[in-house]
């Protein structure tokens, strides 16, 4: 197992023994596979290969760390604008991923679900999601969420549109509050989110799970992404420990009261 990260820290227990106390979701922004390939003199697609050799390390060391749900922006609704042969590249990583890592990840008792719309992606993209999401349903240790055709706005607009239609349609529904709105959300049913960190510098959310950010701690870390891996996530997982979290109040709140 992965060493735990030092600092403010309590055991808990978890499926696998004790874990630190620490965040028990984590969005991340996967950034740098460009700049990466860049400085190597390498195609920007040998930079977007090796950051899914970065998320395969970082998923398999999260758990150790007290990590339940790990969420990443892996496609946004804008990146349709990029060059036709990089969006090409991208969609075979998917493919080849999927392909390659499916049964180990059922196998390791993940859970994966895809966050976006399905509109507009390839028929053979949207039917390997479909089976990957049907084929690890049944899992419970870990849950993967990867937004996938997904932007932040255009999930407000979408769980918008649901509850409208639902009205136009005359069911019965509660009164719209935040509570219910959440649940038109893609990420609905997931735990709250603790943690958003976004690797290479930049220091944005780019229309990545606005919503989910109300409360969230954010890290900001310069290592760019195909060089990511369990020592990076520690650091981040030691910089959320370190953080006061009060809601808006004056006490502070304890990270696993919250979930």
């Amino acid at each position: 197992m992965t060493a735990a990260p030092t600092g403010s820290e309590t055991a808990v227990i978890g499926v696998d023994g004790p874990r630190p106390h620490g965040p028990r979701h984590v969005a991340i922004i996967m950034d740098g596979n460009g700049r990466w390939a860049k400085a190597r003199g390498l195609p920007r697609a040998i930079g977007h290969r090796e950051g899914v050799q970065a998320l395969k390390r970082t998923i398999q060391a999260a758990p150790d760390y007290g990590i339940e749900c790990l969420t990443v922006f892996g496609f946004s609704t804008e990146n349709w604008s990029r060059p036709e042969d990089e969006v090409s590249d991208l969609m075979g990583l998917v493919r080849t991923y999927l392909a390659s890592d499916l049964t180990r990840l059922e196998k390791a008792g993940v859970r994966l679900r895809i966050l976006g719309r399905r509109a507009g992606l390839p028929s053979d993209i949207v039917a390997i999601i479909d089976k990957a999401e049907a084929q690890t349903a049944h899992n419970t240790r870990f849950l993967l969420q990867v937004a996938f055709n997904y932007g932040g706005r255009a999930d407000l607009v979408d769980a918008a549109r649901r509850h409208s239609e639902k009205l136009l349609a005359g069911e019965t529904i509660e009164p719209i509050s935040e509570q219910t709105f959440e649940t038109g959300l893609a990420t609905a049913g997931s735990p709250p989110l603790d943690l958003i960190v976004r690797t290479s510098g930049e220091k944005r959310l780019s229309n990545f799970l606005l919503w989910e950010a109300a409360y969230a701690e954010l890290v900001f870390q310069e290592v760019l992404w195909p060089d990511y891996g369990p020592k990076a996530l520690a650091e981040a997982v030691a910089a959320f420990g370190e953080r006061d979290r009060r809601y808006g109040g004056r006490d502070v709140v304890p990270a696993r009261a919250t979930g």
